[in-house]
């Protein structure tokens, strides 16, 4: 099913956050219907760096090209601002499109950018958001969805971030997400306000600007897509520090055991099993 198709059911749409070949085929096998690439995680966890611009285009779709090597779910990519004026935005497009991205979101903050959720954000004329998008919108080759982020709630204030919201909507985008709103009051104002219009998307971040809600909860204010995008990196990365802790103090992993899988739990998890079995339909042996 596509994106889009799935997109005009009534349940919301929950993506998790993956950077990689097993974060996807991980949250693939547990269930969910989509999954979504964040930036966020790949600059966490392929250069150890913050989320303040300092992955590349080219990183990010060789990321996306592993992920669709190793999962069929539609997946939603983190295109930051494209990576400069509209005509970088709009490569960034086609080369996301031929890496397999479903969708791009793309915000409106100044390049570099910086996580939604830090502050000392600044923006792009309304205008050259839009231009953007446009631009995006005439070089797609597919049913590939433009997301429309605005960060402009911590800029310019919540109601500018509604008016740019109508005008991005306006220039093309598909999907509307207005980033990192303060409380459920204004959660629910941007449904309210854009609810029948484009399909929504709320940002679930942990430690962020924007109050935790369910998806439950999301859906019964007029959201359309929830996505969590570093939780996982969060939650691997606790876990790596309690790891490598007990590591370098007892000397060994006895101690941790019962907090990973062994050798064969994890061959199964990444299917190794089945993959050796296809092998042995080429190699001559059978």
């Amino acid at each position: 099913m596509s994106l889009r198709k799935r997109l005009s059911s009534s349940d919301i749409l929950i993506a998790p956050g993956v950077y990689d070949g097993l974060t996807a085929a991980l949250a693939t096998d547990a269930g969910f219907e989509a999954l979504y690439l964040s930036g966020a995680a790949v600059a966490y966890t392929r250069l150890g760096r913050p989320d303040i611009g300092l992955s590349t285009a080219s990183e990010m779709a060789d990321t996306m090209a592993l992920i669709a090597d190793r999962s069929d779910l539609p997946v939603i990519m983190d295109a930051d601002t494209g990576f400069g004026n509209a005509l970088n935005a709009r490569r960034t497009m086609v080369s996301y499109e031929r890496a397999g991205a479903a969708a791009l979101q793309v915000e409106d903050q100044t390049y570099p950018k910086r996580c939604g959720h830090l502050s000392d954000k600044s923006l792009v004329s309304r205008a050259e958001m839009a231009d953007k998008i446009a631009a995006m919108a005439d070089a797609r080759r597919h049913d590939t969805l433009i997301i429309a982020r605005t960060d402009a709630i911590a800029v310019e204030g919540f109601e500018a971030a509604v008016d740019r919201a109508g005008a991005y909507i306006e220039a093309g985008a598909d999907v509307l997400f207005i980033e990192a709103p303060r409380d459920t009051a204004e959660l629910g104002r941007i449904a309210q306000t854009f609810k029948g219009q484009v399909p929504l998307l709320a940002n679930m971040v942990e430690g962020g600007a924007t109050p935790i809600s369910s998806a439950q909860d999301l859906q019964a204010m007029g959201f359309d897509i929830v996505i969590f995008p570093g939780g996982i990196v969060r939650a691997l990365a606790r876990t790596a520090h309690d790891y490598y802790s007990s590591l370098k103090k007892a000397g060994s992993n006895i101690p941790f055991a019962d907090r990973m899988y062994d050798f064969d739990g994890l061959n199964e998890a990444i299917g190794t099993p089945e993959m050796l079995a296809l092998g042995k339909r080429y190699d001559g042996t059978s």
